[in-house]
């Protein structure tokens, strides 16, 4: 579809300015004022007085993940059209393997299950043990196109590592030229204090967030710099939602240390307060890192501004409430997990933008830039310029929302942002040159999203 936008005001991660945009075969072919086109033009959008920015990647979502209460509610089909109604054109999900099945056999089977999403997509590659064969796993992985490998520091009786394993993944990657991205929290403790608890009868949902003080997550962020360090290999510590965390790999980075720092929307407008009250209100707050204290999102809004944090994914990975009552009667039998990933764009907006946190520039890097070039898909992704992909939000600055369960795109009855207002949203959501979401619907038109094959 040939489409000619006109009267926009283009943002980008460092440019605001006024132009047209020419999109041909799926690319912005031209930009500029008076543009010279000679072929016929199917569709002439005019989006005077609305903003437009690249299409949003998340970095950082679990579609149809499997776990004990089944998988997770939103599968790739819902939860990529719930980021297409949010701004979100691009995600990056997971491939967690089971024991003993090899990476390039887990990341192939994943794929299988990707098929259906509407949204472009990438995966981070997990390895959940280590084995003689898992090096040459790797390898083998970076060459059918990933760049970003995922460890856990927690969960060691499932997908987690032990540090010196985790070092090994890290030296493997690091020597390739890649990435490893980690969840930061010291698994071992957190058995302790969860056991602690359930000993003394403190297994409401209140007690989850005591069960994981701050120091367990920046405790894990210093060792995982350290070990970093050691290996000589780049690192990307995801939902960080602490205070001191932040301060570890902020003073890393002033050392030139390549470490990038990701936090989610729920850390920056949740706190721990949400934790008093009744299951079926609380229960949909059971997610980890849990919620903070408002000095830890003080703290997250000051180094987004300043450039530690660099990227904003969402963690989205909703459960219902028929699944999150597995848990009732003991909080570490909830499914960890919330949605959000249509709702990440509005709510940096209105509680970003809006209130002089942050520039609009700034919004448009943490929300798409950063993560195209963090995660090797810059400038295909992430940018509005000739050549890139046509992944375009046409936004209306004045559009007012509030969300709800009752109208919200995910798949699930639960909804950690409920009644929370928002103001901007997308007017029209542009994928790979064609309209996806029109006047705030998401049109009819059969899209496949393809699977991003990056290089390092």
């Amino acid at each position: 579809m040939n489409i000619l936008i006109k009267n926009g005001t283009i943002v980008t991660s460092n440019r605001t300015f006024s132009s047209d945009i020419y999109i041909s075969d799926n690319k912005i072919a031209q930009i500029g004022n008076s543009l010279n086109i000679s072929e016929s033009i199917d569709k002439t959008i005019d989006a005077k007085g609305f903003y437009i920015f690249p299409g949003g990647i998340d970095p950082h979502v679990h579609m149809h993940l499997p776990t004990s209460v089944g998988y997770s509610s939103d599968d790739f089909e819902s939860g990529s059209k719930a980021a297409f109604w949010g701004g979100t054109t691009t995600l990056l999900d997971f491939v967690t393997p089971q024991k003993g099945q090899s990476l390039t056999n887990a990341l192939n089977q994943r794929k299988t299950e990707a098929e259906n999403s509407l949204c472009d997509y990438s995966f981070h590659v997990s390895p959940v043990e280590w084995t003689d064969r898992t090096e040459q796993e790797i390898k083998e992985c970076i060459k059918a196109g990933i760049t970003s490998f995922k460890v856990y520091m927690a969960y060691k009786d499932s997908i987690g590592l032990n540090d010196d394993n985790i070092f090994k993944v890290m030296q493997v990657v690091g020597k390739a030229g890649g990435i490893v991205t980690l969840h930061c929290e010291i698994g071992d403790k957190i058995d302790e204090l969860r056991n602690e608890l359930a000993e003394n009868s403190k297994l409401s949902p209140e007690f989850h967030p005591v069960s994981r003080p701050t120091h367990t997550e920046s405790e894990a962020v210093k060792n995982a710099v350290e070990m970093a360090k050691k290996a000589n290999c780049s690192i990307y510590i995801v939902h960080t939602s602490a205070e001191k965390s932040i301060k570890y790999i902020e003073e890393a980075q002033k050392t030139g240390q390549i470490i990038y720092s990701e936090t989610c929307p729920q850390y920056l407008l949740l706190d721990d307060s949400k934790y008093i009250g009744d299951f079926k209100d609380t229960s949909k707050f059971i997610i980890s890192p849990p919620l903070r204290k408002n000095e830890d999102q003080e703290a997250l809004w000051e180094s987004i501004k300043k450039g530690v944090v660099k990227t904003i994914g969402t963690d989205h990975c909703p459960f219902t409430l028929e699944q999150k009552k597995n848990g009732i009667d003991d909080f570490r039998k909830i499914p960890n997990g919330a949605g959000g990933v249509e709702h990440r764009m509005s709510l940096l907006y209105t509680y970003g933008v809006l209130e002089n946190r942050i520039t609009m520039n700034k919004f448009v890097d943490i929300t798409s830039s950063q993560a195209a070039k963090i995660f090797g898909l810059y400038p295909q992704k992430g940018e509005i310029a000739v050549g890139s992909d046509a992944d375009l939000i046409i936004w209306n600055p004045e559009t007012k929302k509030t969300i709800s369960a009752k109208t919200h795109q995910q798949n699930c009855d639960l909804e950690i942002y409920e009644g929370i207002k928002t103001i901007g949203a997308p007017e029209i959501v542009i994928s790979n040159g064609e309209i996806v979401v029109d006047n705030g619907k998401i049109t009819r038109n059969k899209i496949k999203g393809r699977f991003l094959k990056r290089t390092i």
